[in-house]
């Protein structure tokens, strides 16, 4: 009777403490390999490109349960960068980004849906004091042992917001509503 007792605590722990129950596993975003881009019409006529040069953020990962898994992250809003000076003092300013009042763009993840490899990402985006739900597709690049002893996961996450969502609506006519924003993430495994 002792052996089944002892048998039955057992499995209970093995189980108890097995990866069902499992912790996300933590990542530091390495900004040195990471990358925040966007795309906009201008005058209905070109497509500008930018990116935020910038960024910090973590994120915890469980491939076996994506549901358990999320994400932070912030951006400089000085940082952006569209190759054009003049350009980008101007979206620096109050009549775009408002650096100077608003200098993070923050992201925070409220729900994850879908398979270890492709899923919705789904949480509050804080952009000139405004805050409002946005969703990005999200594929996995790959993970891995990198060269120096470490591991990595890369993530790709694509969204399209509105900017005049966030009050940002200075030139609507000249310059597109809607932003396509594209993620690149590789992030450190944390010990």
């Amino acid at each position: 009777m002792k052996l089944l007792y002892l048998t039955c605590a057992l499995a209970w722990l093995a189980l108890s403490s097995g990866p069902a129950n499992a912790a996300p596993v933590h990542y530091r975003i390495d900004a040195a390999h990471s990358s925040v881009q966007f795309v906009v019409s201008h005058l209905g006529f070109a497509r500008i490109t930018g990116r935020f040069d910038q960024l910090q953020g973590e994120f915890g990962y469980d491939p076996a349960h994506i549901d358990k898994s999320s994400a932070r992250m912030t951006v400089q809003a000085a940082s952006v960068d569209t190759g054009h000076g003049a350009r980008d003092a101007n979206l620096r300013g109050g009549d775009f980004f408002d650096a100077a009042h608003f200098p993070g763009i923050r992201f925070e993840s409220t729900s994850i849906r879908g398979s270890n490899s492709e899923f919705t990402l789904s949480g509050d985006l804080t952009l000139l004091g405004v805050t409002r739900p946005v969703s990005f597709q999200v594929r996995k690049s790959g993970e891995g042992r990198d060269p120096w002893g470490g591991y990595r996961s890369g993530f790709e996450a694509t969204a399209t917001i509105k900017r005049s969502d966030f009050g940002m609506r200075y030139l609507l006519a000249s310059v597109g509503d809607e932003i396509t924003v594209t993620i690149d993430i590789e992030g450190i495994r944390e010990p």
